[in-house]
């Protein structure tokens, strides 16, 4: 388990593994769990080789139903102090300032923030403050794009990084994530995945979060108990495009994958 969730990539081809903690009934993948089964999950996944854990207190799937704040709070804030506690690097699933503090304050030492500081632009300075990593995900209402979808993202991110830096947040703790399944059709997902490279104009490490997306079944047939096996082809090309982080269901499996592609990504010449 690393200490640091944003320690220097330079000069590093290691890829870190961000494992997956549902606390909540109402999850895409079926894999929602409250409580102790929760926490349990969470210590599966750091002993499965997970570098953090993302814990998240209500669902983001299509057609969701919002949680009230205290809900989230009572499902996601006792996983996050029970993994804390037993040395685990957490990150918090949410984008809700009020949220993010508790988890902070239970000893969260990453924000990831699902609408980039949009719906919740205090908690770029409670990011700050706290010196935790934050990660700006993609996300928007809809899938209609005025511009090229990558140019848009990029824009986007580029706000969100602006508004990040501007909350004192250093640079060296922020990270960036394309959003897949967020705003996003089936085909403009496998789009993103096709262009990640272009993300690494931004500067900043990059997420990905493909682990078992609803694209996987609409696109190439896979059902849910099957899509470990998308899930893995789309990490290896995020490795092979450069990613930093990948945030997966399958942490034992995953992990695994990650150290082949890495072992087989091509580093791009330096001319002279």
């Amino acid at each position: 388990m690393t200490g640091d969730p944003t320690e220097t990539y330079t000069g590093s081809t290691r890829v870190k593994v961000m494992g997956i903690v549902n606390a909540t009934p109402d999850s895409f993948s079926g894999d929602g769990l409250e409580g102790q089964a929760a926490i349990e999950r969470g210590l599966k996944l750091a002993r499965a080789g997970a570098d953090f854990v993302d814990v998240g207190g209500e669902s983001t799937r299509p057609g969701h139903v919002p949680v009230d704040i205290k809900v989230e709070i009572g499902r996601a804030i006792p996983v996050v102090r029970a993994l804390a506690a037993a040395g685990i690097a957490v990150s918090i699933d949410t984008s809700k300032l009020e949220v993010a503090a508790a988890a902070v304050r239970a000893g969260a030492r990453m924000i990831n923030d699902q609408w980039g500081l949009v719906r919740s632009p205090g908690i770029g300075g409670l990011a700050a403050e706290s010196g935790v990593a934050l990660v700006l995900m993609h996300n928007q209402e809809g899938h209609l794009y005025a511009e090229d979808i990558m140019s848009a993202i990029k824009r986007s991110l580029g706000h969100s990084i602006t508004a990040a830096r501007s909350a004192g947040i250093s640079a060296a703790k922020i990270i960036v994530d394309p959003g897949i399944g967020f705003g996003k059709t089936a085909d403009q997902n496998v789009e993103v995945l096709r262009r990640l490279t272009e993300l690494h104009e931004l500067g900043y490490p990059i997420l990905v979060g493909a682990s078992r997306k609803g694209f996987l079944g609409r696109l190439y047939g896979q059902e849910m108990e099957m899509r470990a096996w998308g899930t893995a082809a789309v990490v290896t090309a995020c490795i092979l495009r450069g990613v930093q982080i990948v945030r997966v269901h399958d942490v034992a499996e995953m992990v695994a994958v990650a150290r082949v592609a890495e072992g087989l990504k091509v580093e791009p010449r330096v001319a002279g």
